[in-house]
């Protein structure tokens, strides 16, 4: 096996980046029909959007160091804000667990190929 990284690219990356947002507005809206049973999935769903959407139009997509800086710089925030989540500790727990997700993706150059709607 080699250890040769495959070029950054950032196209792949916003593809990457919009799928993940759809799948996470399909999963809220399921979780939203199930009612309290699935608040949880609802708010692990909506911190992966909010999260993909902050990225989403970045120019630190263009560049793989400059993105991962720019994930450091959102792990860092100390207040994570979105309207109508069911639990704002658990959204801010899972906003902080998909940017280190995102962090690691994003120094490793994998899984921004993986643009099937389960991963």
């Amino acid at each position: 096996m080699s250890d040769v990284q495959a070029p950054w690219d950032a196209a792949q990356v916003r593809l990457w980046l919009e799928r993940r947002i759809k799948a996470a507005r399909s999963d809220q809206d399921v979780a939203d029909r199930y009612g309290r049973d699935r608040e949880d999935e609802y708010d692990k769903a909506a911190a992966e959007e909010w999260v993909c959407e902050q990225l989403r139009h970045s120019d630190a997509l263009e560049d793989q160091a400059r993105l991962g800086d720019a994930l450091k710089a959102l792990l860092k925030k100390d207040d994570f804000y979105r309207a109508g989540v069911r639990n704002d500790q658990r959204f801010e727990r899972e906003v902080k667990a998909y940017l280190r997700k995102l962090i690691k993706m994003a120094k490793t150059n994998t899984g921004f190929g993986k643009t099937l709607r389960y991963q």
